[in-house]
C-alpha cells in the first residue's frame, strides 16, 4: 500500500482554509466488527442544503491502519434523508475490508468544507468482552450481599438490603400471614437504577436469559463471569441465573401466589445500598406475578435438570412451585395491579415502579406453554394453544406471549403444525423493518426508520430485540439475511445511530457515562461497566425536573440526554441488559 500521509495531505488540500470540526460526524460501531461482518458508517451532512441528484457532494473515504498505510478507500453512497429527522447523511459501505486490525476513517466533503475521522477494529471475536461485562452487570445488581473482589473487579461495595426482616403490605395480607407479618426474602438482583424487586419484570428477564442459554449453550458454557460461585460444576450465566431465582421461590405465599414486588414504599436517594434504611415490604399477589413466576420456574426447572448435582432438589422444588403459581392464577384470574386503586384502601402508600398488566393472557399462554415443554402434560398444551394470541408482537414484560412462540419454534416436534404456523408469523413480522434497513434507513438497520421506534427503554424493547428476533429468524431458516440484520441492530446501539453514543457504559470511545443508576452515582470510582441505557425517548417525562433539558427542536431518534437525572432516557434496568447479551452472545456464538 501506498503511505497514506500523501493521500490524506491531498484530501485536506481540498479544504483549504476550512474549519476542521465536528461535523459531518461519522456514527459507527464503536466497539468492533468482525472479519467477515458486513461493516458500514453513517456520514452526518447537517449544513447542506438539499441537491438535485446531479448536485450529490462527493465525499471520499479513506481508511488508514496503524501504520498510516492506506488500506481502502472509496466514496460514500448518495445523499439520503433521515426518516425520523429528515436530516441528510450519507453511507460507507467497506466491508470487504476483512483484515483484523485498527483503523481510521477519514472522510472529506469538499462541498461542506468538513474533514473528520472515526476510530474502528475489526477482531476475530469483538464482541466476547461486551457479553462478559453485560452479563457481570448483574453481579453487581446482587441485593443482600457485599461485591468483594476479586469478584468485583474494581467496583466492591458493602452489602446492602439484607431484607430478611420484610413485612407483609396490608394489600398482600391474609389470615396465614397478616399484615405487618414479617418473611425473609434476600438476594435477587436490583431491578434497575433504584433498589427494588420486582417479580413481572424479573420473570420476563429469567425467561429471556435461559432461552438464550438453551440457544447457545455450548457458548455460555465456556465464558467464564469471575463470579463466586464459578467453581460449582454448572456454567457461570446459570449460576448467575440461580441467585436471582432463589430470590422468587421466596416471594410465593403458603397458598401458591406470589408477590408482585418487593419494596420500600418511595424511592430511596442516590446513596449506596449500606446507607438504605426504609422498611422494605412485599405487596399485593398478583395474577401476572404468579403466571410469570409459573413459566420462570418450569423453564427453569428444565434448563438445570442436568446441573442437579450443583444444585440437589431444585428442580423438583421448582416444578412443584411453577405448578402451585399456575394454580393460584387459574383460581385468581382477575387480580390485576393498580398502585393508585390500591394506596386508596392500604397505607404505606406504594410509589414505586408499578409494572401493571390487565391483560394476562399472554402470560397465561407463556405459563402453560413451559409446563407443557416440563412435563409434557396435554393439558398444559391445550391450555397454551387456547391462549395463544392472534395478533404477533414483540416480547415486553408486559407481553410475553412472543417468549411462548419461539419456545413452540425451537421445539418443533411438539406441535409441528402450530410451531409452523408461529414462524411464518415471527418472518413476516420482521420482514417490513428488514425491507426498510435496504432501502430507506441511513443506518443500514431494521430499527430506527420509524419515529414510534423510540420510546422508554427502545435501546432493548425496541433495537436489541429486534435483532434477538432476526436471531432466532436465522436459527430457524438459515437465511443470511437474518444473520446480518440481527448485526445491523446492534451496530446501531453501539454508535451507528442518531446520537453517535454507544448506548453501553464502559464500551466504545464515546460510551454512556452518568446513567440514571444508584449504584453507579454512589461508588467512588464512578460509573459500572456493561449496563444498556434505555435510549431515545421523544415523550420525555423527566422534562423540566432535576435539571433535565431537552434541546429544543430534536427529532425523536435524538431525545436522550447521558445525564443521570433523566430517567426516562438513561435509566439501565435487568430487563434491558438481557436483550443485549442475549443479542451479543448471539452473534458472537456464529463466530466460534
Amino acid at each position: 500500500m501506498k503511505k497514506s500521509y500523501f493521500l490524506f495531505v491531498c484530501a485536506c488540500a481540498l479544504l483549504v482554509g476550512c474549519k476542521h470540526n465536528t461535523s459531518p460526524v461519522i456514527a459507527i460501531n464503536q466497539v468492533g466488527f468482525s472479519p467477515l461482518q458486513e461493516k458500514t458508517a453513517t456520514i452526518a451532512l447537517d449544513g447542506l442544503e438539499q441537491t438535485t441528484n446531479d448536485q450529490q457532494p462527493t465525499t471520499r473515504v479513506f481508511i488508514l491502519n496503524e501504520n498510516q498505510d492506506t488500506v481502502w478507500q472509496g466514496t460514500a453512497s448518495p445523499t439520503m434523508l433521515n426518516p425520523v429527522s429528515g436530516k441528510p447523511r450519507q453511507l460507507v459501505d467497506f466491508s470487504d475490508l476483512k483484515e483484523c486490525g485498527e483503523y481510521t476513517l477519514c472522510v472529506t466533503i469538499p462541498s461542506l468544507s468538513s474533514l473528520a475521522s472515526a476510530h474502528f477494529i475489526i477482531n476475530e471475536r469483538p464482541y466476547r468482552e461486551l457479553t462478559r461485562a453485560a452479563l457481570r452487570a448483574y453481579y453487581h445488581q446482587r441485593a443482600s450481599m457485599a461485591t468483594e473482589e476479586p469478584y468485583a473487579e474494581g467496583y466492591a461495595r458493602p452489602a446492602g438490603h439484607p431484607d430478611d426482616h420484610v413485612l407483609v403490605h396490608a394489600s398482600a395480607a391474609t389470615d396465614t400471614r397478616p399484615e405487618g407479618t414479617v418473611i425473609s426474602s434476600p438476594g435477587g438482583w436490583y431491578d434497575a437504577g433504584d433498589y427494588n424487586k420486582y417479580i413481572v419484570n424479573s420473570g420476563y428477564t429469567m425467561g429471556v436469559w435461559l432461552m438464550a442459554y438453551e440457544m447457545n449453550k455450548a457458548y455460555f458454557d465456556t465464558l467464564h463471569l469471575n463470579i463466586p460461585e464459578s467453581p460449582i460444576p454448572c456454567p457461570d450465566m446459570l449460576a448467575e441465573a440461580m441467585y436471582n431465582i432463589r430470590w422468587m421461590l421466596t416471594m410465593q405465599d403458603t397458598d401458591g401466589g406470589v408477590y408482585h414486588k418487593l419494596t420500600e414504599p418511595d424511592f430511596e436517594g442516590f446513596i449506596r445500598p449500606d446507607e438504605c434504611r426504609k422498611t422494605r415490604y412485599v405487596v399485593l399477589k398478583t395474577t401476572a406475578a404468579a403466571l410469570d413466576f409459573a413459566a420462570t420456574m418450569a423453564l427453569a426447572a428444565r434448563v438445570y435438570a442436568p446441573f442437579e448435582a450443583a444444585y440437589p432438589g431444585f428442580v423438583a422444588e421448582a416444578t412443584k412451585a411453577a405448578k402451585r403459581a399456575y394454580q393460584w392464577a387459574e383460581d385468581n384470574p382477575i387480580v390485576y395491579y393498580d398502585q393508585p386503586k390500591m394506596n386508596e384502601h392500604f397505607s404505606p402508600a406504594i410509589t414505586t415502579g408499578a409494572y401493571d398488566d390487565n391483560c394476562v393472557v399472554d402470560e397465561f399462554y407463556w405459563a402453560a406453554t413451559e409446563l407443557y415443554l416440563l412435563t409434557h402434560d396435554n393439558v398444559y398444551k391445550e391450555k397454551a394453544l387456547n391462549t395463544c394470541p392472534e395478533e404477533y408482537t414483540p416480547a415486553v414484560w408486559g407481553d410475553v406471549a412472543e417468549l411462548a412462540s419461539l419456545e413452540w419454534m425451537m421445539h418443533r416436534d411438539e406441535q409441528i403444525d402450530f410451531t409452523l404456523e408461529c414462524q411464518d408469523a415471527l418472518l413476516s413480522h420482521l420482514l417490513p423493518y428488514i425491507e426498510e434497513g435496504e432501502t430507506v434507513s441511513v443506518y443500514r438497520s431494521p430499527y430506527g426508520n420509524r419515529e414510534n421506534d423510540f420510546f422508554w427503554g427502545c435501546n432493548s424493547e425496541g433495537c436489541c430485540w429486534r435483532g434477538v428476533e432476526c436471531l432466532y429468524a436465522y436459527r430457524l431458516t438459515g437465511d443470511e439475511r437474518y444473520r446480518i440484520n440481527a448485526e445491523r441492530c446492534l451496530n446501531y446501539v453501539l454508535g451507528q445511530n442518531a446520537t453517535g453514543y454507544c448506548y453501553v457504559t464502559g464500551f466504545g470511545t464515546n460510551p454512556t457515562s452518568h446513567p440514571h443508576h444508584r449504584l453507579s452515582f454512589s461508588h467512588p470510582k464512578g460509573t459500572l461497566p456493561g449496563f444498556l441505557a434505555g435510549g431515545p425517548n421523544p415523550a420525555r417525562q423527566d422534562a423540566e425536573t432535576d435539571g433535565v433539558k431537552y434541546p429544543k427542536g430534536i427529532a425523536a431518534d435524538e431525545s436522550y440526554l447521558d445525564y443521570q437525572p433523566s430517567y426516562a432516557s438513561n435509566e439501565v434496568t435487568i430487563n434491558w441488559n438481557v436483550t443485549l447479551f442475549a443479542l451479543t452472545a448471539g452473534i458472537d456464538a456464529m463466530e466460534q
